[in-house]
């Protein structure tokens, strides 16, 4: 690799670990407001790329916060930072033509059955949010509709991470010899993030239309022998 390369490598490290440890002191100074504060602008991605659950990991790891509490501040920071896609979409719809609204309405009605289930698993699991939050505004999806499961989706996400923290950071520096708290934060979101990937896997590998199916013939059956 050039130098320049290199160089140009370690100051975008040295940036985001000055950044990360700005963040945190954020966050001890202002407590459970200043972690919703990071958790608002880190999902505002569009416009705020902030690598906000690396000092989440770094939060949970300290004992005098709550993890609870960390998790129920950074979820609603982050669910609600992620509907700047959603304004965006929002204002964008103004510049669609009559066919397109009428394709968006149309989606609309299917996206009805499952887009609950959708925004969760966009807000629990590492895919880009906005991919989803931004169709979301062109469609004019009811806010409470996509608050509600985006929230419980973030505060999935966060419990995860926080609680990775507060049993792993001890372990991490007793097999790696590590004493560095970013070292270890970032092995712990690693950590996390393979978590969050086994929960993703399991929701799409099971295929949850059959389980629902196998569990209601059984209970129409019953019906069906009662009836008769």
């Amino acid at each position: 690799m050039p130098k320049e390369g290199r160089g140009e490598t370690l100051e975008a490290d040295d940036f985001l670990q000055e950044l990360a440890k700005w963040l945190q002191n954020l966050s001890i100074q202002y407590g459970y407001l200043g972690i919703f504060l990071i958790s608002l602008l880190g999902s505002m991605s569009i416009f705020f790329p902030i690598p906000y659950t690396v000092v989440l990991f770094t939060l949970g790891s300290i004992e005098t916060f709550n993890p609870i509490l960390i998790a129920l501040a950074s979820g609603l920071g982050s669910a609600l930072g992620e509907f700047s896609g959603y304004l965006l979409g929002l204002g964008g719809r103004k510049i669609i033509s009559e066919k397109g609204r009428h394709n968006v309405e149309f989606l609309l009605k299917i996206f009805g059955r499952y887009g609950a289930l959708a925004i969760f698993i966009f807000a629990l699991t590492p895919l880009p949010d906005d991919l989803l939050f931004i169709p979301l505004g062109v469609m004019r999806y009811g806010f409470l509709r996509a608050f509600i499961p985006a929230f419980l989706g973030k505060l999935c996400m966060s419990l995860i991470i926080v609680y990775s923290a507060r049993f792993t950071v001890g372990i991490i520096r007793e097999i790696f010899g590590i004493e560095s708290d970013w070292a270890s934060a970032i092995i712990g979101t690693v950590i996390a993030l393979i978590l969050l990937i086994i929960v993703f896997i399991l929701m799409f590998k099971v295929d949850w239309e059959k389980v629902i199916e196998k569990r209601r013939k059984p209970r129409e059956g019953g019906a069906g022998e009662n009836k008769s």
